[in-house]
């Protein structure tokens, strides 16, 4: 070991370094990559970690392109998966891949996927959009669709974007840029302007309890907690959670506190809407335009703001389906046998109504003989039909008990929505307009979000933030 180097490693030990430090001399793993480099401390701290590797003769190669089967790897040894090489789903993906092991752990975590011919091309280069994506998904981070995630690495303080005031989504990634990333994902003590409220306390259950500089044991110990001390939870990385305590801030095992889940709230909201799937039933079809009136048709409208909802709900996290998805006409018993085949959860049908008044109406079902979920029902259609006055400024014409096939036959909480009068003019106004059916369908979402809120007990705020 060179003497430099010696003496920055002892001086790092006698400080009890926990994060990154102001001085950029940390210990250099690679001879590609200087003290001086822009990401020497990022790259050093995996290095340190083995979450990143160079060459066998030790280069790292900073400034090139990172490939899906390094990205998997590297990920993956952020969240300690067993990277023993094995067989995978992939049919491009043997054994004998150094990463099969990672990219097989993390496909069934739904981290990083595979395509729909089979394969995973290990080989092909990772954007920057896919960076924030696999991070977002990794950390529980909460961004679901590419600008989102951009959005949630931006705001924590993880990813800049670039002087031209783009993030260069579509380009790929250099290993430099990912190793930052990274890092700064892991450990806070890497971001811009870093700043971290607990999540959650909890209280050490080991006699003795050793803090880390990262999420594994192949991390220096810079403290020790003792049985029954306090922690705040800043951040979770897998089973490791980031803690505060007496000015003291690293990585311990969430096996050795009480009082904790070891996921982020965030990644149990995850967990959770991947067992609920919404069934959305558009009203009417084909030979069947149910009302007409004012030059609308009742079929198209409900159509039409179906699939708004269906948008709004891509990339939640819940599992969405329509009873049809374009001008087809479906009975109203394969309307249910579809919600049935489907295991839905909920289901919300869409309609407009008719006959000279005006207003918005939603019905439930409230015979429990068939239709045992007669509270879950009212309650759904209670706050979609709070959502929908408040969004179209609509009379309100309550929630309202309805003997309706789609509802009756139903084996889920099941509610029938009247958006507007189609033969009224003001109401019809609104019907036909991309602008107020847009509005209609947000208030859908919401209503629905606002019911498995209450429902789940759980934090349904980044499904809110989505259309905010």
């Amino acid at each position: 070991m060179r003497k430099g180097i010696f003496v920055t490693f002892c001086l790092l030990l006698i400080l009890g370094f926990i994060g990154p430090t102001s001085d950029a001399g940390a210990a250099a793993y690679f001879h590609d990559v200087s003290t001086t480099h822009r990401a020497a401390k990022e790259i050093n701290y995996l290095a340190q970690g083995k979450i990143v590797q160079g060459s066998l003769s030790g280069y790292f190669y900073p400034s090139k392109y990172v490939t899906r089967a390094e990205a998997a790897a590297i990920i993956g040894r952020t969240l300690n998966f067993n990277g023993t090489q094995r067989a995978t789903s992939f049919k491009d993906v043997g054994k004998g891949n150094f990463a099969s092991g990672y990219i097989q752990e993390a496909a069934e975590k739904n981290i990083i996927n595979g395509y729909k011919d089979g394969t995973f091309r290990p080989e092909q280069l990772v954007t920057r959009g896919e960076m924030a994506l696999l991070i977002n998904r990794a950390y529980s981070f909460g961004g679901n669709t590419t600008s989102q995630a951009i959005h949630q690495l931006m705001d924590k303080g993880i990813a800049q974007g670039f002087t031209n005031g783009t993030f260069g989504q579509d380009q790929p990634i250099i290993r430099a840029d990912f190793a930052v990333f990274v890092a700064r994902a892991i450990n806070p003590k890497f971001r811009i302007n870093y700043e971290l409220t607990a999540i959650q306390q909890a209280t050490v259950n080991a006699s003795a309890l050793n803090v880390r500089q990262g999420p594994s044991t192949n991390f220096d110990t810079v403290a020790v907690l003792k049985k029954g001390q306090k922690v705040d939870v800043l951040h979770i990385v897998g089973s490791w959670a980031y803690v505060r305590a007496s000015g003291i801030e690293g990585f311990v095992h969430t096996a050795y506190l009480s009082g904790i889940s070891s996921s982020n709230p965030t990644n149990q909201l995850l967990q959770y809407l991947k067992t609920q799937t919404i069934i959305i039933d558009p009203g009417h079809g084909a030979h069947d335009p149910g009302a007409v009136a004012n030059g609308l048709k009742e079929k198209d409208i409900n159509l039409s703001v179906a699939l708004k909802v269906k948008s709004l709900f891509q990339d939640t996290g819940f599992n969405i389906a329509l009873t049809r998805e374009s001008d087809v006409f479906v009975s109203l018993s394969d309307r249910v046998n579809f919600a049935k085949k489907m295991n839905g959860n909920v289901f919300v049908s869409i309609h407009t109504n008719a006959g000279g008044g005006t207003g918005t109406e939603t019905y439930y079902y409230s015979a429990a003989a068939t239709n045992p979920y007669v509270e879950k029902s009212k309650k759904l259609a209670q706050c979609i039909q709070k959502r929908l006055v408040e969004a179209w400024n609509a009379a309100d014409r309550g929630v309202k008990k309805g003997n309706l096939h789609v509802l009756r036959e139903n084996n889920m909480p099941a509610v029938l929505v009247e958006l507007g009068f189609i033969d009224r003019k003001e109401d019809a106004a609104k019907l036909g307009s991309s602008y107020w059916q847009g509005k209609a369908a947000k208030a859908i979402y919401l209503g629905i979000l606002d019911y498995y809120a209450s429902e789940s007990g759980l934090n349904f705020q980044p499904l809110y933030d989505r259309v905010q």
